[in-house]
């Protein structure tokens, strides 16, 4: 098969949020970069998230590590390329507890959070409703976590490609990869497409950044990782005033983060946007790639955002939009360097966390293929941690 000409040090397969962070590093650290992406920059799993950069919902270890240097990732690039550009607002978070046990687990969360390095506040009912005066009056107390951010995802994706871009970086849309290219030892040397203009792209190493596409794609170069599809609504509302200040969920959510269950969750998470909508989530549910409508999925939603504030009752919804996040079985991350393939990388498997913890993926992969070491521990993340479940 002929080849192209193009040979970088890294070729990238995925253009969400994941692949463009690791793009934007990579060439941040010199290095010639490659993207394909079999569709639309950022339309797949990021086109279909509220942009959250959340400490809030982790406890401490791993991902929380993750998150935390994320987070500063995040208001570095902010602070470079302009907050405006990609709708990045240091809003803040707020969690809130209906009852009395869940009061109790919420100031034990905090606790230990604020031992992890999270700034954590915790608040009287009263001290809520200063933070949210829409909010219901049914709290018994919260938290308020000033660290929590979020970006417009799409937005964010784009500036970040657009950045990497004006470094040399090479993005392929509609393009979708085939096949791996071997060396005489079995180590992966590149990537085959199907595109005429470029069939064979020869490579240093190559990063699964798939998405929930990606277990597919590590089977293919013979190192499968468990990422599954777990799909999540989120209701949007007509525009209104700034009703709601900050990023505002029930306790329960960080249960249902948490959780493997592969049938329906749900537990509110309510914010507002600069247009004025209202986002409304979040739903998880194993149940493949099925992308029918749930009537009973949005009614629930909505009646546990009513449950937190009382006036969304009376708001009309413009819409709703589900998407599928790359979930792993246990619930962390897949980062780093595959011994079972030679060459290959992932970055993948981070369900509804992607776009906060997308900086810190980026970086760490750009830190790997570079030959420095990671500012974090990869070890919980490695790629073949599964071998056992699969086998």
């Amino acid at each position: 098969m002929a080849g192209s000409n193009r040979s970088p040090d890294v070729v990238v397969i995925g253009a969400g949020v994941v692949g463009a962070a690791c793009a934007y590093y990579c060439s941040l650290a010199g290095l010639s970069v490659t993207v394909i992406e079999r569709g639309a920059i950022g339309g797949g799993t990021t086109a279909a998230c509220e942009g959250n950069i959340l400490l809030s919902d982790k406890e401490p270890g791993p991902e929380l590590d993750l998150a935390l240097l994320s987070s500063r990732l995040w208001e570095e690039i902010a602070g470079e390329m302009g907050a405006e550009r990609l709708e990045y607002e240091s809003k803040g978070g707020v969690v809130v507890a209906a009852s009395a046990a869940g009061a109790d687990g919420l100031r034990r969360l905090t606790a230990t959070q604020r031992g992890a390095g999270v700034e954590a506040v915790d608040l009287s009912c009263g001290e809520v409703t200063e933070l949210e005066p829409n909010i219901t009056r049914d709290v018994v107390s919260g938290a308020y976590y000033p660290q929590d951010s979020q970006v417009q995802p799409v937005l964010a994706t784009a500036r970040l490609l657009q950045h990497a871009r004006a470094r040399g970086v090479t993005v392929l849309t509609g393009t979708e990869v085939t096949g791996f290219w071997r060396d005489a030892r079995g180590a992966l040397i590149g990537v085959e497409t199907n595109s005429a203009e470029a069939p064979v792209i020869r490579a240093g190493r190559v990063v699964n950044a798939a998405g929930t596409w990606s277990g597919r794609l590590g089977e293919l170069a013979g190192a499968p990782v468990p990422v599954l599809p777990r799909k999540g609504f989120i209701l949007v509302t007509e525009p209104l005033p700034r009703v709601i200040r900050h990023k505002v969920y029930s306790a329960d959510y960080v249960a249902n983060v948490a959780s493997g269950e592969a049938g329906l969750e749900s537990s509110v998470v309510v914010e507002g946007t600069r247009a004025g909508t209202v986002l409304i989530g979040a739903s998880r549910e194993r149940v493949g790639f099925d992308r029918s409508m749930s009537l009973p999925v949005l009614r629930r939603l909505a009646a546990q955002a009513i449950a937190v504030f009382p006036f969304l009752a009376e708001v009309a919804l413009l819409r709703s939009y589900l998407g599928f996040r790359p979930y792993c079985p246990d619930r962390l991350p897949v980062i780093g360097a595959d011994p079972r393939a030679p060459g290959l990388l992932h970055a993948t498997g981070h369900e509804g966390a992607g776009i906060g913890l997308s900086a810190a993926t980026g970086h760490l992969i750009a830190q790997v293929v570079a030959g420095t070491e990671p500012d974090l521990d990869l070890t919980p993340f490695r790629p073949d941690r599964f071998e056992e479940a699969i086998g």
